[in-house]
């Protein structure tokens, strides 16, 4: 196995009674990697959480972690900690306390034990906290302290269960910036779940998209976004336009009664495809465009309009910052470098 792999999941099953939950599932991750297992509720993701964590254990399979096979090792001998959606904080407890807890149970030294806290507490930003009750603290605040008492045993790798999905949304962006500037300042490794795909794109290094416990794609969150590999990750990482269409050679391709100019090649012939136009990407004109439609819907976004156009019986929807009235006829343009092929 490289260096740089940290876990190595080799094909991992795990069913609950007739329920077959992960079937022979793969998965690397890297050192100081943040990773991101997305996908709907019952994906698998949360089970392979717990696998890693040692709160499961799976059926066949083995989780190499750092080159030493740790499948059958308990979970307070894994050098792992988690953080919940329920941040599991002692409410008995001040700040200093809860975080030196498992320091205290490990018998590490007072004056170390200040140090360490002192030091994750400048890291999650609530330096002077130590002495406030658990009660006292905001959700987001709450939420730092899960993640320093996490911080302060040094593990190599921290899992993350959902933790922002308990907090308001203005509260969860904030909080998915901080996270990021916590994992590159710890040079930790991060795995993280969640089925928010903006959590996903704007914190991950790696994404893995997942559907019935197998993994539809795994990449980064541009490439992601931008070439899905299939239906399913197009239309659950945002909003989409999934158009059946014919490949007629590398570059060109025919959908919606218009042959268009494209970048995908490596398709056979005349082969039937999917084609993903995304609604940003497509530029509506008032002039005459390759394609035209009629506007049906529009309703106004704050940063953008969302308008449906009938082309021809097809509901294409777009998003622009140019506005176009309900009954109007429009052009539609889309160019080569937006259009995404996908095999069917």
């Amino acid at each position: 196995m490289s260096n740089d792999i940290l876990i190595d999941l080799v094909g991992i099953s795990k069913s609950f009674g007739d329920n077959n939950i992960l079937n022979n599932f793969n998965l690397k991750v890297k050192k100081n990697e943040f990773l991101t297992l997305l996908g709907p509720s019952g994906c698998g993701k949360t089970t392979i959480l717990r696998i890693i964590a040692g709160f499961e254990h799976p059926d066949q399979g083995k989780i190499i972690f750092d080159g030493k096979d740790i499948t059958n090792q308990e979970p307070y001998d894994r050098k792992i900690n988690t953080v919940f959606q329920k941040y599991a904080l002692f409410p008995h407890l001040n700040v200093f306390d809860n975080i030196a807890f498992g320091l205290k149970i490990k018998k590490v030294n007072k004056k170390i034990i200040k140090e360490k806290v002192e030091e994750v507490l400048r890291i999650v930003s609530l330096s002077g906290f130590e002495n406030r009750e658990i009660d006292s603290l905001s959700g987001g605040q709450q939420q730092r302290v899960a993640i320093a008492r996490a911080l302060v045993n040094e593990p190599e790798l921290i899992l993350f269960d959902e933790p922002l999905g308990a907090l308001d949304l203005k509260l969860r962006q904030v909080m998915q910036i901080e996270l990021k500037k916590i994992q590159k300042k710890v040079k930790s490794t991060f795995i993280y779940v969640t089925h928010d795909q903006e959590e996903a794109l704007s914190m991950s290094d790696t994404i893995v998209v997942m559907n019935n416990g197998e993994i539809q794609q795994l990449g980064k969150p541009i490439d992601i976004y931008n070439e899905p590999k299939n239906a399913f990750v197009a239309n659950f990482i945002g909003e989409s336009n999934i158009i059946d269409a014919i490949m007629l050679d590398d570059y060109k391709v025919k959908f919606l009664g218009h042959t268009f100019e494209c970048v995908d090649k490596g398709f056979n012939q005349n082969e039937e495809v999917e084609v993903v136009v995304r609604p940003e990407d497509v530029k509506l004109v008032k002039d005459s465009g390759a394609i035209e439609g009629k506007v049906i819907s529009n309703v106004f976004k704050g940063v953008h309009y969302e308008m449906e156009v009938d082309i021809d019986g097809y509901i294409m929807l777009v998003q622009s910052t140019v506005s176009a009235d309900i009954g109007s006829r429009v052009g539609i343009i889309i160019e080569p470098d937006l259009i995404h092929v996908m095999r069917k």
